[in-house]
Protein backbone atom coordinates (compact mmCIF):
# COMPACT_ATOMS: atom_id res chain seq x y z
CA UNK A 1 0.00 0.00 0.00
CA UNK A 2 1.33 3.65 -0.91
CA UNK A 3 0.42 6.75 0.12
CA UNK A 4 -2.77 7.49 -2.27
CA UNK A 5 -3.85 4.02 -1.26
CA UNK A 6 -4.22 4.78 2.40
CA UNK A 7 -5.42 8.12 1.74
CA UNK A 8 -8.25 6.50 -0.62
CA UNK A 9 -8.62 3.67 2.52
CA UNK A 10 -9.57 6.42 5.20
CA UNK A 11 -11.12 8.61 2.83
CA UNK A 12 -14.60 6.73 3.13
CA UNK A 13 -14.22 7.25 7.47
CA UNK A 14 -12.98 11.01 7.49
CA UNK A 15 -15.77 12.44 4.92
CA UNK A 16 -14.06 12.88 1.42
CA UNK A 17 -10.65 11.73 0.04
CA UNK A 18 -9.14 16.00 0.40
CA UNK A 19 -9.49 15.53 4.50
CA UNK A 20 -8.04 12.00 4.35
CA UNK A 21 -4.99 13.65 2.13
CA UNK A 22 -4.84 16.45 4.67
CA UNK A 23 -4.87 13.82 7.71
CA UNK A 24 -2.59 11.41 5.85
CA UNK A 25 -0.41 14.73 5.24
CA UNK A 26 -0.40 16.03 9.16
CA UNK A 27 0.30 12.97 10.95
CA UNK A 28 3.25 11.87 8.91
CA UNK A 29 4.19 15.40 9.13
CA UNK A 30 4.02 15.69 13.20
CA UNK A 31 5.51 12.31 13.24
CA UNK A 32 8.82 13.21 10.84
CA UNK A 33 9.46 16.57 13.46
CA UNK A 34 9.42 14.86 16.20
CA UNK A 35 11.73 11.99 15.17
CA UNK A 36 14.28 14.42 13.76
CA UNK A 37 14.25 16.25 16.81
CA UNK A 38 14.93 13.16 18.59
CA UNK A 39 12.03 12.39 20.41
CA UNK A 40 10.66 9.19 20.57
CA UNK A 41 7.05 8.89 19.41
CA UNK A 42 4.91 5.73 20.55
CA UNK A 43 1.37 4.81 19.29
CA UNK A 44 0.16 2.48 21.60
CA UNK A 45 -0.54 -1.03 19.95
CA UNK A 46 1.15 0.12 17.08
CA UNK A 47 4.67 0.68 17.63
CA UNK A 48 7.02 3.48 18.18
CA UNK A 49 9.26 5.21 15.97
CA UNK A 50 12.94 6.75 17.45
CA UNK A 51 16.01 8.75 16.41
CA UNK A 52 19.19 6.15 16.28
CA UNK A 53 22.35 7.47 16.55
CA UNK A 54 25.38 4.87 15.18
CA UNK A 55 28.55 5.45 15.75
CA UNK A 56 31.52 5.54 13.09
CA UNK A 57 32.59 1.86 12.33
CA UNK A 58 34.93 0.44 10.25
CA UNK A 59 33.33 -1.84 6.98
CA UNK A 60 34.28 -3.71 4.29
CA UNK A 61 33.40 -3.66 0.83
CA UNK A 62 31.79 -6.52 -0.56
CA UNK A 63 32.79 -6.31 -4.53
CA UNK A 64 36.59 -5.93 -3.29
CA UNK A 65 36.70 -6.77 0.33
CA UNK A 66 38.69 -4.17 0.89
CA UNK A 67 38.11 -2.45 4.69
CA UNK A 68 36.49 1.08 4.62
CA UNK A 69 35.90 3.94 7.52
CA UNK A 70 31.68 4.51 7.41
CA UNK A 71 31.11 8.03 9.29
CA UNK A 72 28.63 8.02 12.28
CA UNK A 73 24.64 8.77 11.23
CA UNK A 74 21.53 9.21 12.41
CA UNK A 75 18.63 6.55 11.21
CA UNK A 76 15.15 6.55 12.41
CA UNK A 77 13.78 3.01 13.83
CA UNK A 78 10.41 1.32 13.96
CA UNK A 79 9.73 -1.02 17.26
CA UNK A 80 6.24 -2.76 16.70
CA UNK A 81 3.79 -2.73 19.13
CA UNK A 82 2.61 -6.52 21.00
CA UNK A 83 -0.71 -5.49 19.50
CA UNK A 84 0.46 -5.56 16.12
CA UNK A 85 2.75 -8.13 16.80
CA UNK A 86 -0.22 -10.40 17.79
CA UNK A 87 -2.25 -9.36 14.52
CA UNK A 88 0.70 -9.91 12.47
CA UNK A 89 1.48 -13.23 13.83
CA UNK A 90 -1.98 -14.85 13.91
CA UNK A 91 -2.52 -15.23 17.34
CA UNK A 92 -5.03 -12.20 17.99
CA UNK A 93 -7.69 -12.21 14.66
CA UNK A 94 -8.14 -8.71 12.99
CA UNK A 95 -11.48 -6.99 13.78
CA UNK A 96 -14.16 -7.31 11.03
CA UNK A 97 -16.04 -3.86 11.57
CA UNK A 98 -13.97 -2.81 14.23
CA UNK A 99 -10.46 -0.76 14.48
CA UNK A 100 -7.26 -2.89 14.75
CA UNK A 101 -5.46 -0.89 16.89
CA UNK A 102 -7.53 0.28 19.29
CA UNK A 103 -7.11 3.24 21.23
CA UNK A 104 -4.73 3.74 24.46
CA UNK A 105 -6.22 3.16 27.62
CA UNK A 106 -8.13 5.90 29.58
CA UNK A 107 -5.02 8.70 31.37
CA UNK A 108 -2.35 6.40 29.72
CA UNK A 109 -1.88 9.89 27.09
CA UNK A 110 -1.87 12.30 29.97
CA UNK A 111 0.86 10.48 32.24
CA UNK A 112 1.67 7.00 34.04
CA UNK A 113 -0.55 4.50 34.65
CA UNK A 114 -2.54 5.03 38.27
CA UNK A 115 -0.99 2.21 39.53
CA UNK A 116 2.57 3.60 38.64
CA UNK A 117 1.94 7.15 40.09
CA UNK A 118 -0.03 5.79 42.96
CA UNK A 119 3.43 3.87 43.71
CA UNK A 120 5.52 6.18 43.03
CA UNK A 121 3.67 8.48 45.27
CA UNK A 122 4.11 5.99 48.00
CA UNK A 123 7.24 5.71 47.46
CA UNK A 124 8.17 9.17 47.77
CA UNK A 125 5.56 9.70 50.44
CA UNK A 126 8.03 6.82 52.62
CA UNK A 127 11.20 8.63 51.90
CA UNK A 128 9.58 11.51 53.13
CA UNK A 129 8.39 9.59 56.23
CA UNK A 130 11.84 8.33 56.65
CA UNK A 131 13.64 11.71 56.26
CA UNK A 132 10.96 13.28 58.93
CA UNK A 133 11.46 10.01 61.86
CA UNK A 134 15.09 10.19 61.27
CA UNK A 135 15.13 14.23 61.90
CA UNK A 136 12.81 13.29 64.60
CA UNK A 137 14.95 10.36 66.19
CA UNK A 138 17.82 12.89 65.80
CA UNK A 139 16.27 15.86 67.51
CA UNK A 140 14.28 13.68 70.28
CA UNK A 141 17.59 12.28 71.41
CA UNK A 142 18.96 15.78 71.65
CA UNK A 143 15.98 17.11 73.74
CA UNK A 144 16.16 13.73 75.30
CA UNK A 145 19.70 14.27 76.73
CA UNK A 146 18.57 17.59 77.84
CA UNK A 147 15.83 16.46 79.43
CA UNK A 148 17.95 14.02 81.09
CA UNK A 149 20.87 16.74 82.58
CA UNK A 150 17.74 19.43 84.12
CA UNK A 151 15.88 15.69 85.29
CA UNK A 152 19.40 15.37 86.99
CA UNK A 153 19.38 18.13 88.86
CA UNK A 154 16.31 17.68 90.46
CA UNK A 155 16.79 14.02 90.85
CA UNK A 156 17.63 14.11 94.77
CA UNK A 157 14.26 15.45 95.42
CA UNK A 158 12.55 12.49 92.98
CA UNK A 159 14.00 9.22 94.18
CA UNK A 160 11.95 8.70 96.84
CA UNK A 161 8.50 9.10 94.30
CA UNK A 162 10.60 6.86 91.54
CA UNK A 163 10.42 3.43 93.86
CA UNK A 164 6.90 3.67 93.90
CA UNK A 165 5.82 5.21 89.96
CA UNK A 166 8.39 4.26 87.97
CA UNK A 167 6.06 4.23 84.90
CA UNK A 168 5.18 8.23 85.56
CA UNK A 169 9.36 8.92 85.66
CA UNK A 170 9.60 7.50 81.73
CA UNK A 171 6.72 8.97 80.28
CA UNK A 172 7.49 12.50 81.83
CA UNK A 173 10.99 11.96 80.09
CA UNK A 174 8.64 11.30 76.96
CA UNK A 175 6.41 14.61 77.31
CA UNK A 176 9.22 16.78 77.55
CA UNK A 177 10.60 15.44 74.68
CA UNK A 178 7.94 16.19 73.11
CA UNK A 179 7.33 19.43 74.06
CA UNK A 180 10.89 20.62 73.34
CA UNK A 181 10.66 19.03 69.52
CA UNK A 182 7.52 21.05 69.39
CA UNK A 183 9.14 24.32 70.43
CA UNK A 184 11.51 23.89 68.00
CA UNK A 185 9.45 23.80 64.95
Amino acid sequence: MNKAQLVEAIADKLGGRQQAADAVDAVLDALVRAVVAGDRVSVTGFGSFEKVDRPARYARNPQTGERVRVKKTSVPRFRAGQGFKDLVSGSKKLPKNDIAVKKAPKGSLSGPPPTISKAAGKKAAAKKATGAAKKATGAAKKTSAAAKKTTAKKAPAKKATAKKAPAKKSTARKTTAKKATARKK
